[in-house]
């Protein structure tokens, strides 16, 4: 939408036409100390509670206080099977079958069982392929695999860098990467979207190349779940993870979920480290059975689920299923390009938005870059009301998320910003 028009009435007209603008109502908004709402634009880090969470989990509380033990199969929602609550709607959100879906573990624990079972490096092929500016556990988990099997993880890692004064990966140095050293790499990892510059990649695209020179391809989508259409099984990765408490709104460290490619999903001589909770679930609890895999993504499972965490993913997958993603996608795309308009409408020559101006390669976050700004400039903003991110050196993130951001909250946001850069 190129019809933006600068102005307070604009936002209100374009809140009061916005189908999705009554979901803000069902979330708590951090306030101040004088009680006004904050302009909470940091969901990218760490999603807003929704109302219904203290419910769901409470829920949980009530029956382990009343059945104890029994919880497991006569609870309201059962614990033995409560996994598989989050499973459809979870799938729906990342674009995969409900076989190629599981909720467990964290973000990177999940990448280390995927690379456990996907990262089989050889002596000629050993080498791991990342972008060059992933964000740091990517980057630290997928070094330590290399010294697990033995390698040297500066020699083993493949760096896939931004030309020189750019900030975003070009697809053309990727693919000069893999014709010339894609016999080597046994692994392409890459973050679906970069949470620094906020660049969704091609998902399939870089499955394409990776498969076609022998690798295996896998992506963490942490600033992808839940904020861009993934469609992670029309992609053809092998494997995927994400964590569930950025867009997806489920609480401080919550768990992870979790995408293998249905064409795996009756490979039983994939190497795995296995649990009792990915054994077949007939006769999981005859002990003394020898191990009967699962099919699927619920195969990679290691222990039983913790109950508590999700509960909060499931009242927030149950607020996405009200909402209906491609509704939350389509306001997502007018609500940053509303912000993107407001941004370069301050036309100063010293902000720059190194993230795609295309609405296809992102989300809703905006990398706002600032010349010869430092961390005072994001404290300023704090203090003004405004709670988003800073990243070293000079780049303040935002992300303005369709569930609970009006574009009123956007309008204030660059207000207050045009306020601080003019102090």
């Amino acid at each position: 939408m190129s019809n933006y028009k600068l102005g307070p009435d604009f936002a209100k007209q374009l809140d009061k036409e916005d189908p999705l603008a009554h979901f803000k109502n069902q979330f708590h908004i951090p306030k101040d100390k004088n009680g006004n709402e904050l302009i909470y634009l940091c969901g990218n880090s760490l999603g807003l509670q929704p109302k219904i969470t203290k419910d769901y989990i409470n829920q949980e509380l009530e029956d382990w206080a009343n059945l104890g033990v029994e919880g497991h199969t006569e609870g309201k929602n059962p614990w033995l099977h409560y996994h598989e609550f989050l499973t459809e709607t979870m799938a729906e959100v990342v674009g995969a079958k409900p076989i190629e879906v599981v909720v467990m573990n964290t973000l990177t624990a999940n990448l280390h069982f995927m690379m456990v079972s996907f990262y089989k490096p050889t002596q000629k092929r050993y080498k791991i392929l990342i972008e060059a500016d992933a964000f740091p556990s990517d980057k630290y988990a997928v070094e330590s695999q290399l010294r697990h099997h033995g390698f040297d993880d500066t020699e083993g890692l493949i760096l896939w860098k931004a030309r020189e004064g750019e900030e975003l990966a070009n697809y053309e140095d990727l693919e000069s990467i893999l014709e010339t050293q894609g016999e080597d790499i046994a692994l392409v990892m890459i973050g679906g979207v970069n949470y620094y510059t906020g660049q969704f990649f091609d998902l399939k695209r870089i499955a394409n190349l990776g498969h076609k020179k022998g690798c295996v391809v896998g992506f963490d989508c942490a600033h992808g779940a839940g904020n861009v259409a993934l469609n992670l099984h029309d992609s053809g990765a092998d494997f995927a993870v994400w964590c569930t408490y950025k867009y997806m709104n489920s609480g401080p460290g919550s768990l992870s979920g979790c995408f293998v490619h249905e064409r795996h999903a009756n490979n039983k001589s994939l190497n795995r480290f296995t649990g009792w909770w990915s054994h077949n679930k007939q006769t999981r609890f005859r002990m003394r059975d020898e191990f009967d895999q699962l099919p699927g993504a619920e195969g990679w499972q290691l222990s039983n689920p913790p109950i508590l965490s999700m509960a909060a993913i499931r009242a927030s997958v149950n607020v996405f299923k009200a909402a209906g993603f491609d509704n939350l996608i389509k306001k997502s795309k007018k609500l940053t390009g509303y912000f993107e308009f407001l941004i370069n409408a301050l036309n100063n020559p010293d902000i720059k938005i190194i993230t795609p101006s295309n609405p296809n390669e992102r989300g809703c976050q905006l990398s706002i870059q600032v010349k010869n700004a430092d961390r005072g400039l994001h404290n300023k903003l704090t203090e003004a009301g405004v709670i988003s991110d800073w990243r070293e050196p000079d780049v303040i993130r935002c992300a303005p998320v369709p569930l609970y951001n009006s574009f009123e909250d956007v309008y204030d946001m660059v207000e207050k910003l045009k306020t601080v850069l003019n102090e």
